[in-house]
């Protein structure tokens, strides 16, 4: 597919979930309904590959990739991430786990190699800066505590995880492991991984009938989590996990514009701020270098002359 189509679809798709999460919450445990969420997933995308005949046999070692993969990505990311909301507000989890760009930085850098343009750094920092001033009323009372501080090392923590879970797909794609089934490996290692969390936590397998829990259950299985992390894994080898992760800065602008329509959101002086400037950061990471049309244009010269 486009990579544009792929980045579009990854932020209308995690910008929109939000909705579907808070149909989530309720009497079922956040992570006993995590599993459920990768678990459909997996088995989703395994039918998938067996409609269309995808290799699904690998190795030891391939499978220990998917397992370490599925665990970070799938597991211990929300695991964190979850823990840490119970310190911290949403609005500073946001800002926490959109450090994800800078973390995929550092991490392409050890582990790949990539060199970063300018522009990237500059975009990213557009982008963080208007996250900051989106979400600035509900920051201006955060009080510097100890659980402040614990939640936010939860936060990160949980995004470093969820990097390194980014840089195995990328290493499996490079070793041509079709994406499909490195995710559906990966989805029910992360799915089986959050059971043995559950079953240590001493929560209990419950289940909600209701039509808006097995709805929202079903839009983050299919969208949330097969199509949205098979565009956004995908990209990550075609564009780099450096402006891929961009797609974590702009999709909570995206939720904001979404609450405007359903739940009636205000806007504020921040929010429109705050918007523009992370337009501003995302075309900023997305657009071409400008070296590489400097030094074009000196070719062409030289050939004149």
């Amino acid at each position: 597919m486009n990579n544009t189509f792929l980045y579009i679809i990854t932020v209308l798709i995690w910008g929109s979930t939000w909705i579907a999460i808070n149909y989530q919450l309720g009497d079922i445990a956040v992570e006993v309904s995590v599993v459920y969420r990768f678990a459909l997933a997996a088995f989703t995308l395994f039918v998938f590959a067996y409609i269309k005949k995808l290799p699904m046999q690998f190795s030891l070692y391939q499978h220990g990739l998917f397992a370490l993969f599925g665990i970070c990505l799938f597991g211990i990311n929300y695991v964190l991430l979850y823990n840490a909301q119970q310190h911290i507000n949403s609005a500073l989890t946001c800002i926490g786990f959109s450090s994800l760009m800078l973390i995929n930085i550092v991490n392409t850098r050890i582990f790949y190699k990539t060199k970063i343009i300018k522009q990237v750094y500059f975009g990213g920092a557009f982008g963080l800066f208007g996250i900051v001033v989106l979400f600035w009323p509900q920051l201006s009372d955060v009080e510097l505590g100890a659980a402040t501080l614990l939640g936010l090392t939860l936060c990160v923590m949980g995004t470093f995880s969820a990097s390194m879970g980014t840089m195995i797909s990328i290493r499996n794609q490079k070793n041509n492991i079709p994406i499909v089934p490195a995710n559906a490996w990966g989805m029910l290692y992360g799915a089986l991984f959050m059971t043995i969390v559950v079953l240590i936590q001493g929560k209990t397998f419950t289940f909600s009938y209701t039509f808006e829990y097995i709805s929202s259950l079903v839009y983050l299985s299919i969208f949330g989590s097969v199509i949205a992390f098979g565009c956004y894994l995908s990209l990550m080898t075609k564009i780099g996990a450096h402006k891929t992760s961009y797609a974590n800065i702009i999709f909570p602008g995206i939720a904001v514009i979404i609450s405007t329509f359903f739940e009636g959101f205000v806007w504020s002086s921040y929010t429109v701020v705050g918007l523009v400037l992370m337009i501003v950061g995302n075309l900023i990471v997305l657009s071409k270098p400008r070296k590489a049309k400097t030094h074009k244009a000196n070719d062409k010269k030289a050939v004149t002359v």
